[in-house]
């Protein structure tokens, strides 16, 4: 008799342990989940509010405008894709998901701020950068991107998956004639293969802006 009612009793208490593990583990899966939608939906409300914008910037006259048509959002949706890769994993079907969103919203900041240049005789200074997640020398290249951005205010920088399955991105890697060779970087138009270190880029892009930032960084080391 006391056998069986240890037998019950061991009985009641595993499964207590995994009813309660099988709610946790939904809590969090459903969790990660309304974020993943809620950045889904906030991009593309960003999305949305991109055509509207350069509409109403059509109107304006170019002392109106500036420079930072979508630099906040670009900024905040990238370090919430950079902690879901982080949390979830860079091949969770739904992080590649918010990529391709992400990516879409990068590329269209990139056309209008080229189309706000020509409309108003500008030339902005970007830099659209290819990396793959295999690619050993690719870390690297964003902290050199990382701290260019920080120093100089008026760079742009646009951060692509190389194999991201997206048309939109493989029209940009075949127009610029992209190769596998990776990190890549288009520089105002031209292309460059292979790790580039800070003092490397700085040399290309300072004669372009207008105004370099006396923001104090550290160096990266090359």
């Amino acid at each position: 008799m006391k056998n069986i009612s240890k037998y019950i009793i061991t009985f009641i208490i595993t499964s207590l342990l995994f009813v309660t593990a099988f709610y946790l583990s939904n809590y969090f899966a459903n969790k990660k989940t309304a974020d993943i939608k809620a950045t889904e939906d906030q991009i593309a409300i960003d999305l949305l509010s991109s055509e509207t914008q350069f509409d109403i910037l059509k109107q304006s006259s170019c002392n109106q405008l500036d420079d930072s048509i979508l630099a906040d959002e670009l900024d905040t949706l990238g370090s919430r894709l950079s902690s879901m890769e982080t949390q979830i994993g860079t091949d969770n079907a739904e992080v590649i998901q918010l990529k391709k969103y992400y990516s879409i919203l990068q590329i269209k900041d990139y056309l209008l701020m080229s189309a706000y240049g020509k409309e108003c005789k500008l030339k902005p200074v970007s830099i659209v950068y290819f990396y793959a997640n295999d690619c050993q020398e690719c870390q690297k290249q964003g902290y050199v991107l990382t701290y260019l951005r920080d120093t100089y205010p008026g760079l742009r920088t646009y951060t692509f998956d190389y194999n991201l399955d997206l048309s939109a991105v493989k029209t940009l890697i075949s127009l610029n004639k992209i190769p596998t060779t990776l990190p890549a970087l288009i520089i105002n138009g031209k292309t460059y293969n292979g790790f580039m270190s800070s003092d490397a880029v700085e040399k290309i892009i300072k004669p372009l802006l207008p105004i370099a930032s006396s923001t104090s960084a550290t160096s990266i080391k090359k």
